[in-house]
């Protein structure tokens, strides 16, 4: 007879069988993997004690294996073409969008819109190098826990887009790690904040990197972490702040233009000044180039703060943004949680502190708290949950949530991997002349048209005051609530009609469900993007016709009889060619009946124009002022 175990929701089983599981912080200059131990995060330090590891690769010859951290770091100077470092700026990016590539050591490829580096070993894309890192920390934690890992949590920028996301779970699939969640850093700083000093109120993630900027607005609150507000720059960070200080090197030390090697050089010198000014004055920066050129400066705290300050406004621009979607002020920001080694630079505390008139948090090392609030979160997934852990574990959206809009296409208002709760509003209007109501289909999935999405809901706006085309405004609202209902609204500006449906989305959809709709988002992105923009065209030539059959309805007394025909002609051919499958043949047909009735549309604003002045002095009309344009926002069925 067997025996079953009994636990509570989230507990093991077996108290025992602990299972083990780790949180990651890939990070652009160093990563760090940390987990917890008797209820406490802790990062898992090497052989040596250190607990960084330098995110650097170097490959080699003879598929001899790739040496990671820093032994690879040592060899950056000597093998600078083979040795790759700063990789996550490359994840889920093509060529053109890899900034200061004239000053670095890589041979660059793109292929199939992904940047790739060719080394010794063969062509490496940053999943690959990225796999390497993750690989090593992956095989320091289970030699310290002595076991297999069930799985990890990895950290991401907040502003790491879905390619750059992916590229992340890709990498990690490649180091042999089961992800159980990416996490955004400034989250998981904020859950190692709120679990090591109960802190609540609001407080500000400032994450400055090597290679990224985030700001985050969060609520913290008996455990319930709510982000409110979000923003950053995913190509701002302690490099740009190095590349700064080579360029001064460079201007001052009058050299020419250097070989790939000389500039890492140069590059590793300006890196080492900027940390050496941390707890000094002035940084001696010696090297000797393979040119023959000795560089022999010094650079001093005001320099560096003078050659930077545009690098440290431009991280405070979106915090500026950041509070404001949040609608609150500084004097509601209850503490600054500073994040990443970058974090260190004086003029970084300086700027940070002055603008929210606080002095920030630095109780928690900068470098190890996003791996920590990470262990804290693994540690939860994996079922290891302890007696009183009462903290919100924050869900996902595993697909994209939106509706259906002219022509079958979708808008998504919420994007999947999106952590909930959440919502999102976005602004539509109506698509017809004296449109009175407005039908909104909630949809999921991440294909391009609704047919191709899975259908969660449908309801109706009414009671819209009837109004020309595009002029209504209608505020559409999603909002996911920690259970993972989805209600969906609408209210018309103008009346303030309101209509509003709750769903229950198909979040139980299974893993091979999700996955198949995932592979198939991806295997017809080109034929789906292709669908989109003629879908499109037909809605855009749609509107131009019943635009012009209206006119012609109203003042078809200005034209003559072979002018009308010639109009009717070019919209015939219109209709003709939204049969078709070729967008070029719409769009021109589209410029023929725009050329077919520009002499009309011509007499009609005459004809307007008199109407309007008919019986009126000059005193009379005043002066006459343009508007902008409302900015057409979508419309809707």
């Amino acid at each position: 007879m067997e025996l079953l175990q009994i636990a509570e929701p989230g507990q093991s089983a077996a108290p025992h069988q602990h299972k083990l599981a780790v949180g990651i912080d890939l990070g652009t200059t160093n990563s760090l993997v940390a987990t917890v131990r008797s209820g406490l995060s802790v990062v898992i330090s090497d052989e040596l004690g250190r607990p960084l590891l330098p995110s650097v690769v170097r490959y080699l010859q003879d598929d001899v294996p790739a040496k990671v951290g820093y032994e690879a770091k040592d060899a950056q100077a000597l093998d600078p073409r083979n040795t790759i470092s700063s990789v996550k700026r490359f994840m889920g990016r093509g060529l053109k969008d890899i900034a200061h590539r004239e000053s670095m050591p890589y041979d660059f490829e793109d292929s199939a819109g992904m940047v790739r580096v060719r080394t010794v070993a063969g062509s490496k894309s940053p999943v690959e190098v990225s796999a390497e890192i993750l690989k090593t920390l992956r095989e320091r934690a289970e030699a310290s826990l002595g076991g297999q890992l069930v799985g990890a949590v990895i950290t991401v920028p907040a502003y790491f887009d879905d390619a750059q996301r992916q590229a992340t779970k890709d990498a990690a699939k490649l180091a042999g790690l089961s992800v159980l969640r990416l996490l955004n850093e400034p989250t998981a700083a904020a859950i190692a904040y709120g679990l090591d000093n109960a802190a609540e109120g609001v407080y500000a993630v400032y994450d400055l990197g090597g290679g990224t900027f985030d700001i985050s607005i969060l609520n913290l609150s008996r455990g319930v972490f709510e982000v409110m507000s979000t923003g950053g720059d995913s190509a701002l960070g302690g490099d740009d702040f190095d590349q700064r200080i080579f360029c001064w090197i460079l201007e001052a030390a009058k050299l020419q233009p250097l070989s790939a090697e000389d500039a890492h050089v140069l590059l590793t010198c300006a890196r080492e000044a900027k940390e050496y000014l941390t707890q000094h004055g002035v940084a001696p920066i010696r090297a000797r180039l393979n040119s023959g050129e000795i560089v022999d400066l010094k650079l001093t705290t005001e320099v560096f703060t003078e050659i930077t300050r545009t690098l440290v406004t431009k991280t405070i621009q979106p915090v500026k943004k950041a509070l404001r979607d949040a609608g609150l002020t500084v004097d509601d920001v209850k503490g600054v949680v500073m994040v990443g080694g970058a974090t260190r630079m004086p003029q970084i505390q300086r700027a940070v502190g002055e603008f929210f008139k606080q002095e920030p948090l630095n109780n928690l090392d900068p470098d190890k708290v996003v791996a920590l609030g990470a262990a804290a979160q693994a540690n939860l997934l994996a079922g290891n949950r302890a007696a009183g852990d009462e903290w919100l574990l924050l869900d996902v959206i595993p697909l994209s949530l939106g509706l259906e809009t002219m022509g079958g296409l979708v808008e998504r208002i919420i994007p999947r991997n999106s952590t909930i709760p959440v919502a999102r509003a976005q602004e539509f209007t109506t698509f017809r002349d004296g449109q009175t109501a407005i039908a909104i289909h909630v949809v999921q999935g991440e294909r391009e048209l609704v047919s191709d999405c899975r259908s969660l809901a449908r309801f109706e706006l009414r009671g819209i005051p009837p109004m020309v085309a595009g002029a209504a405004r209608i505020r559409v609202t999603f909002q996911v609530d920690a259970d993972g209902l989805l209600s969906v609204s609408a209210r018309d500006s103008t009346s303030g009609a309101e209509a509003s449906v709750t769903v229950k989305p198909s979040y139980g959809l299974s893993d091979d469900e999700i996955a198949n709709m995932l592979k198939d988002s991806l295997a017809h992105t080109k034929d789906d993007a292709q669908r989109r923009a003629l879908k499109e065209a037909q809605v855009e030539a749609q509107r131009l016709i019943e635009a012009v059959r209206s006119a012609l309805k109203n003042d078809a007394d200005l034209l003559v009889a072979e002018q009308q025909s010639a109009i009717e002609t070019a919209i015939a051919k219109l209709q003709a060619a939204m049969l078709g499958e070729e967008r070029r043949d719409i769009t021109l047909a589209m410029d023929a009946v725009e050329v077919a009735t520009r002499d009309f549309a011509a007499r009609r604003m005459d004809k307007s124009i008199r109407r309007a002045f008919a019986g009126k002095t000059v005193d009379e009309i005043g002066v006459i002022s343009e508007s902008e344009d409302n900015k057409h926002m979508g419309e809707h069925a």
